[in-house]
């Protein structure tokens, strides 16, 4: 198999090299995050216990906060992150309307809120009617989201808990968890495991959980201006055969996976879904490491850069919880030909969707591309097959490997490279 197209090799040597500090966040927001950052990311659960405002924090702790646990969070107790969170509308507003359309559910009930950020989706769901909320955040803005709290007069109802699902105590049982926890490619940055804590420590049987269930796709794109942007530059500036640059510009350019906004014009097929997860019945040992294979049919005669990965999230109740036979997204047909089984939804008002996929109003999650060094000139009917695997790092279980197997037109590449 030619691991040339992915630098295999040097990609191996790659894992473990660098830390998560100061300059690792500003590296990773330049680079693998595209120019931006999280909100809501701030807790999730996972972070140091730094006090508790309203409920005592357990004496008898779940794994302790890593080093790398403590820089992150430390990292995402800026401001900034969760104003660009907030002005993310589709986000936001999908969220609020989720909220009003589960009212019913939620006024006079229990809600716990895994990552709070600064409360926001507390707030809604106080609005919402909830009899108590238990905003849980181990990030520092948690004293912020106490204050924001306060500002609102809500302090009857919201109660911010500063420190982490594995380490806070609620003494009763919920009725609802809500969270935004979805990362690029969904399952970066790993605060599902959180919702999932949450979930096994306090949810009520029949409770619910919002979002309820979430796809991750994956599909061939070609995106030529974004490669002559980066590498065929080299090849004349100015006059000047630059073109010993490729190598390191590739690498540069392509080494990690870069965070961007396509559009549907760069898809090449129907997607394959990678992972399904139902929030109701998912296990923190499903998210250690995902497998698919996939082959896709190419619908044009184009070069192939590489593949694009988004997702979508349903709000849905558990008594209708979906399975993996549904898709929300327009780019999925029912005549697919890569085995995997879905289809679109027979009423699309059954269920709020938030969708990151290339056709959808963008997000601040945008989606994420993994190029390849080279492309590959594929022909209209011409397949694309292999397999992908999405693990964590055994680093940082933050940091999240992919190994790409791709094979077209006779030839086959692996492509490794390590989400930070």
């Amino acid at each position: 198999m030619d691991s040339s197209n992915g630098y295999h090799h040097h990609q191996q040597q790659q894992y473990g090299e660098k830390r998560f500090g100061a300059s690792q966040k500003d590296r990773v927001r330049r680079g693998t995050r595209g120019g931006r950052s999280r909100d809501l990311r701030d807790g999730h659960g996972h972070g140091h216990g730094g006090g508790t405002v309203g409920v005592r924090v357990s004496e008898q702790q779940q794994r302790p906060p890593t080093d790398f646990d403590m820089a992150y969070f430390h990292s995402y107790a800026h401001v900034g992150i969760h104003e660009e969170m907030i002005k993310d509308r589709v986000r936001t507003e999908t969220y609020r309307a989720a909220i009003m359309q589960h009212q019913s559910s939620i006024a006079g009930k229990v809600v716990v809120d895994v990552g709070c950020g600064t409360g926001i989706l507390s707030i809604f769901c106080a609005q919402a009617g909830a009899k108590r909320v238990y905003a849980v955040d181990a990030s520092e803005i948690a004293v912020q989201a106490n204050e924001v709290v306060k500002a609102n007069n809500l302090s009857d109802t919201i109660i911010v808990l500063h420190g982490r699902v594995e380490d806070v105590e609620i003494d009763e049982e919920v009725d609802v968890i809500i969270s935004e926890w979805m990362g690029y490619m969904l399952l970066y940055e790993s605060m599902l495991g959180s919702v999932i804590t949450a979930r096994d420590r306090w949810l009520k049987q029949g409770g619910l959980i919002l979002p309820s269930n979430a796809t991750l796709y994956m599909a061939p794109i070609t995106h030529s201006d974004r490669y002559n942007e980066s590498i065929d530059f080299w090849r004349n500036v100015y006059g000047i055969d630059m073109s010993a640059m490729l190598p390191l510009a590739k690498q540069c350019a392509f080494e990690e996976p870069c965070v961007e906004t396509i559009t549907g014009e760069n898809v090449l097929t129907w997607p394959h879904v990678v992972k399904h997860v139902d929030c109701y019945t998912i296990t923190i040992n499903e998210l250690e490491s995902v497998t698919t294979r996939y082959k896709f049919k190419s619908m044009m005669r184009a070069p192939l850069h590489g593949f694009a990965f988004w997702f979508d999230v349903e709000f849905t109740g558990p008594c209708v919880s979906p399975t993996i036979n549904h898709t929300p997204s327009s780019l999925v047909d029912n005549n697919h030909i890569d085995g995997s089984q879905r289809k679109k939804r027979a009423n699309p008002n059954e269920a709020l969707v938030l969708s990151t996929a290339p056709e959808d109003p963008p997000t601040h999650w945008q989606q994420t591309l993994i190029y390849f060094y080279d492309p590959i000139e594929v022909e209209q009917d011409q397949f694309i097959e292999g397999s992908v695997t999405l693990s964590q790092s055994k680093e940082n279980a933050r940091f999240m490997n992919i190994h790409l197997e791709y094979a077209s037109g006779g030839r086959s590449f692996i492509k490794e490279s390590v989400m930070r």
